[in-house]
């Protein structure tokens, strides 16, 4: 093989591996692309059906969410969570036998979607009565799930948005924000036993104290007990495997819904 064979093979191969670079980029472009589109259209889809215009009797708040709708289309569906400034605004899912379920399937109707579903685990009931009950959602499809809970990592807008309401077919579940922060990647409910008094009230304090450098953090307006109960809203950190951002809210007011 000549010299200037040999420089022109080199070339081609350099073209090729060139081309091929091009078309897996652009083939990850496009996936992204995809998931986005697909997760913003779960979205509208879940809002669209689960709006209700029943007014509230006396002695009930109104409840917005049209969760006979919702149910039809997946029994898993047991909640929904709104959060003032976001957009966290779904339903909340619990698997009977999957925790695994939910990371990649919509809440709609189980059909797999990359950016998932709002969901908690079995370990939690899903009365919301434990005394701390952790929501998972995805970071990173767009704006969807819970990426924008990312807000609360500006002090302003933390000092402005003071609370997140969960709804179930029977009530309204208003939630003071205590904290939001930069937390590990340990399973919280598996790695602390909440019967324990003890290590509830250490559980607590954390919340109130994260040792973080990236944490906004209000003081409650009483001292939290082993009577008050928790809801942890968990995401990623994009490109930080080993952390997550919590948003941790503790029940300041519970009232029937019609």
């Amino acid at each position: 093989m000549s010299e200037n064979e040999s420089k022109n093979n080199k070339k081609a191969i350099i073209i090729i591996i060139a081309l091929l670079l091009i078309v897996i980029g652009a083939g990850i472009f496009a996936y992204q692309l995809y998931s986005d589109y697909a997760a913003q259209k779960n979205t509208n889809e879940l809002s669209s059906i689960a709006s209700t215009s029943e007014k509230a009797d006396e002695n009930t708040v109104d409840n917005p969410i049209d969760f006979k709708s919702l149910q039809k289309k997946n029994s898993d569906i047991y909640a929904w969570i709104k959060v003032g400034g976001t957009k966290v605004d779904y339903p909340v899912v619990q698997s009977p036998d999957n925790d695994e379920m939910y990371l990649k399937h919509s809440a709609i109707d189980k059909s797999w979607i990359a950016s998932g579903a709002i969901y908690s685990e079995m370990v939690n009931t899903k009365s919301f009565n434990d005394r701390v009950t952790v929501l998972y959602g995805h970071n990173g499809y767009s704006d969807t799930m819970f990426t924008t809970l990312h807000r609360f990592e500006q002090k302003d807008f933390f000092d402005k948005h003071k609370t997140f309401v969960i709804y179930t077919p029977s009530s309204k579940l208003t939630y003071k924000i205590v904290s939001a922060f930069k937390y590990d990647d340990r399973h919280i409910m598996n790695s602390f036993d909440f019967q324990n008094d003890d290590i509830f009230l250490e559980f607590l304090d954390m919340i109130q104290n994260p040792a973080s450098s990236k944490k906004n953090v209000r003081k409650p307006d009483e001292k939290l007990t082993i009577d008050d109960s928790v809801v942890v809203l968990s995401t990623c950190i994009t490109n930080q495997r080993s952390s997550r951002y919590l948003v941790c809210g503790v029940l300041d007011k519970n009232e029937k819904t019609n």
